[in-house]
This record gives C-alpha cells, structure tokens and sequence, in this order.
C-alpha cells in the first residue's frame, strides 16, 4: 500500500479563492472588506515567516491587514493596552497576536484580553468552550483546517476511532473536540501516557501534534489508517519534518500529510475565513 499525499496547499488556495470571492461580491454592493491586526513581539525567526505568510494572505484574498511589530523588551501591560485598542477599533475584525512571546508576557493574559469577536486564532476559552458545547462559533484555525482538509478529500469521518498525539491548548484539545463533534471515538496522547504506540496501532486516523520529530513510528500504523501530521519540527540540517516518520508511514496508510504542505496552508486559510466570519457576525448583530 502506498498511501494518497494529501495536498493541503492546494485544497488551501481552493478555500482562500472562495473566501477572495465572497469579499469581492461584498464590495461590489458596498460593504467594507474585513480588516486583520497582526501583532508581533520579538523578533523570533520562526514567528516573523508566520506573520509574513498571513499577511500575503491576506493580500491575495484582499482582507486588509494592520501590522503591530513591537520590541522584545515590551511589557505585559504595554501589550494590553495595544490589545484594549484593538479591541475597541469598530474597523478592526480580527486580531491575531503572533506566539512565541518573550517570557516577560504570559500567554493566557493576552489571549483572554483579546475580545472573543475578534478572536480569529479561536484560543480564548470562550470559544473553545463553545466548540466543547456543539455550538461553535470562532474555531481554532489548525484543528479547523485539518477538518476542512479532510472534507474536501472526501474522507468520511464518522464512526473513526482517532488517536490525537498532544494535548496543546492551541492545537490538541481543540482537535480532540472538533473530531468529537465530527462523530469520532476520541483517544487523547500525552507524556504521561502509557504504551503510545498501542494506542497508535488501534486508530483509524492519527492527528500527531507533539511536536517531537519522528515520535510515531512508521510501523505504529495500521494498515490503511489515515494519518495527519501537525508537527513542525527544524532539523540541524535545516529541514522541516513533522512528528510521523513519513517515508514509512507511508507504506501503511491510506492518507497522509506531509510536512511541509499539509495542515500549515490550512491554517492560515482557515485564519482568513475567521477574519470575514468575524466581520459577518458583527454585521448581523
């Protein structure tokens, strides 16, 4: 068995021309495109390419976004204050505030402080506990863009026992619930668990969010089994990989993601479409 590559990157530019067709069809009857607030702190790699690709996409569905670059010295209390601005900028829809943060920021103060409407990463608990009560509003875009991105393969998930390898507030637990509400038995992995890849070896569709490089052994899969790889890891040589071993998961599933070009595109489509469903909620208040 060889399994079908799932190719996120193409079922995201397939989401972001749809979301670019909806705000063209906005302004032609005159109504406002959605606006974005990106804020950066620090100036970590990593989180500059993120906030850079979310700007690009932001452009090409044309979703006008606000740039907010503050120094790594910034304060916990100067970013709130940015955050309440934010909040109370009736132009402003989303606001997306870019993680890592230096270690003088606790991370739940400024997600809680972020108004839940325009709260388009769906990490306050507010909407997480929506989505924990089947009335979902704000999704958190990775979890969400991995649904969308088995959707449009048309892989049926009804019925599937899923095995989720991490349990992030960000990405995991969210996971675990949209997958709930997808009508899946739920296996939920963490550090403290025991015999993981018995776990692994009973799933019909494994979500590995560790974020450890080669965590899920080629031969945990079960032959035909569905695998879905969050994981972004940076080898010494440079390279991204994910946390599944994927030259050998391969040869077992069914379906596979690969790292890079698999949930990553998704993300960040699933980011737009909040941003103009945060603005289209508003509207019909």
């Amino acid at each position: 068995m060889t399994a079908q590559i799932i190719d996120g990157k193409a079922i995201a530019e397939n989401l972001l021309t749809d979301i670019k067709s909806k705000i063209e069809a906005r302004i032609t009857t005159g109504k406002r495109a959605p606006c974005l607030a990106v804020v950066l702190v620090g100036a970590d790699l990593a989180s500059a390419i993120y906030v850079r690709n979310k700007r690009r996409a932001c452009e090409k569905v044309g979703i006008r976004s606000i740039a907010h670059e503050l120094p790594a010295s910034t304060s916990e209390a100067d970013l709130l204050i940015l955050i309440d601005s934010l909040n109370n900028d009736a132009t402003v829809d989303g606001i997306l505030v870019q993680s890592p943060f230096p270690p003088q920021i606790r991370d739940e103060a400024i997600i809680e402080r972020i108004d839940v409407n325009k709260d388009v990463d769906g990490f306050h608990p507010y909407n997480i506990g929506r989505l924990a009560v089947r009335q979902p509003t704000l999704r958190s875009c990775t979890p969400f863009g991995v649904i969308k991105m088995l959707e449009a393969s048309n892989i049926e998930l009804m019925g599937l026992d899923a095995t989720i390898v991490g349990v992030s507030n960000h990405v995991g637990r969210p996971m675990a619930l949209e997958l709930l509400l997808a009508g899946c038995t739920i296996t939920s992995c963490h550090r403290h668990t025991k015999d993981l890849a018995n776990k692994v070896k009973h799933a019909d569709l494994i979500v590995a969010a560790a974020g450890k490089a080669g965590l899920i052994q080629g031969d945990w899969i079960k032959p035909g089994a569905i695998v879905v790889d969050i994981g972004i890891n940076r080898m010494a040589d440079g390279k991204i990989c994910g946390d599944v071993d994927f030259n050998a998961a391969k040869k077992r599933a069914s379906y596979i993601t690969p790292v890079p070009g698999g949930v990553g595109p998704m993300t960040v489509a699933t980011l737009m479409e909040n941003t103009l469903l945060a603005l289209e909620l508003k509207e019909k208040k």
